[in-house]
């Protein structure tokens, strides 16, 4: 007589089969879920935090959006309030979410994907998440966005350990930085230059390692409306314009960079180049302090490890053309420069989303 087991085994979960696997539930993402649902299209979001716009979400207290409320929306959506205000951290985050919940998109959270791969009967790519659940799927977009994982120089490990260091990522607010002696802030764009005022505003000696060829633009209503209307922000990138704009620094905004340079305990030293004796940075212009503490407004890197596909090239980088890779039904939102000037941006998000899930859709 056969023994009973003691106790029930765990039975594998059956995988979810979807035409659309949407990776993300930022901005990117979500424009992309409006236009699959506008077409009917059964899809999910999958979302690693427990929320959309998580991201959004973890970014510094002090943030404001660099385009107007009008400029920014989403497709199908209008910013509620007045439209000429750059809205906060918080008020982006509300945004986001009152989005997701407005058209009821199906969000998955808690569902890190661990792999993308070709589907074991090779119709289609089978997603799998860190939570053990295996999405199999027609077409799958990666929104993860070009935030993913903090990019920071080799040269900061040279930094003693009484220096503390956070990249811009983890940075929320002044009190998180040890000590009350000087803080460096290194990086050459508005993230840099926001959380620097940010600790400069306390009364906290600040050494800005900022690079003086960083150009620096007006940002107003009228700037955005001008951009708008010429079309700048619509510039492809594969055109010679658009080719010279990607070649430049990006630029920063000069009413900021101005405010910081007023600030009476901060001091531009000019880009970082690498680490002196007694916890001190080198810049372009002059040496910093011997610091408390060190901000890296350094950028990211990609990560697409967990990608199992010959769509990532030699750099790390995900390959694409307007967004569309070469493997058939895998496509990218979200990045710079995907197609236009403005693709990373909150208002260029719905353009993107809308020609990938159309070639996406023609291609079934």
């Amino acid at each position: 007589m056969p023994l009973e087991p003691a106790f029930d085994l765990p039975q594998p979960t059956p995988p979810i089969y979807l035409d659309t696997v949407v990776i993300g539930a930022g901005q990117a993402g979500l424009a992309a879920a409006y236009y699959l649902q506008q077409r009917g299209q059964p899809f999910r979001l999958l979302e690693a935090a427990p929320t959309a716009a998580a991201a959004w979400a973890t970014r510094y207290d002090s943030l404001r959006l660099f385009s107007p409320a009008w400029a920014s929306g989403l497709p199908g959506w209008p910013w509620p309030g007045n439209p000429l205000r750059y809205p906060t951290r918080d008020e982006t985050v509300a945004y986001l979410r009152d989005y997701a919940a407005h058209f009821g998109f199906t969000l998955d959270t808690g569902q890190r994907v661990s792999r993308l791969a070709a589907a074991p009967d090779g119709v289609g790519y089978a997603v799998d998440t860190a939570a053990g659940r295996r999405y199999l799927a027609r077409c799958v977009i990666v929104a993860t966005g070009p935030y993913t994982t903090p990019r920071r120089p080799a040269w900061a490990a040279d930094l003693p350990p009484t220096v503390a260091q956070l990249h811009s990522s983890a940075y929320q607010r002044p009190e998180q930085l040890p000590g009350t002696g000087p803080v460096a802030v290194v990086g050459s764009g508005n993230s840099a230059v926001q959380i620097a005022a940010d600790l400069a505003a306390t009364g906290r000696r600040v050494e800005v390692a900022f690079d003086e060829q960083t150009p620096s633009f007006p940002n107003n209503n009228l700037v955005w409306a001008g951009m708008s209307l010429s079309g700048f922000l619509r510039v492809p990138a594969r055109t010679t314009l658009g080719a010279r704009l990607r070649r430049q620094p990006e630029g920063v905004v000069r009413h900021d960079l101005l405010a910081l340079r007023r600030q009476p305990t901060a001091r531009f030293v000019g880009r970082a180049a690498g680490v002196l004796p007694g916890g001190r940075l080198q810049g372009q212009q002059a040496a910093t302090a011997p610091l408390d503490a060190v901000v890296w407004a350094t950028g990211f890197r990609p990560d697409y490890g967990w990608i199992e596909l010959p769509i990532i090239g030699p750099d790390g980088a995900l390959q694409h053309e307007r967004g569309l890779t070469a493997a058939p039904g895998v496509a990218v939102l979200g990045l710079p420069w995907l197609d236009t000037r403005s693709s990373a941006l909150l208002n260029g998000a719905g353009a993107d989303a809308r020609r990938i899930v159309a070639a996406l859709s023609a291609g079934r």
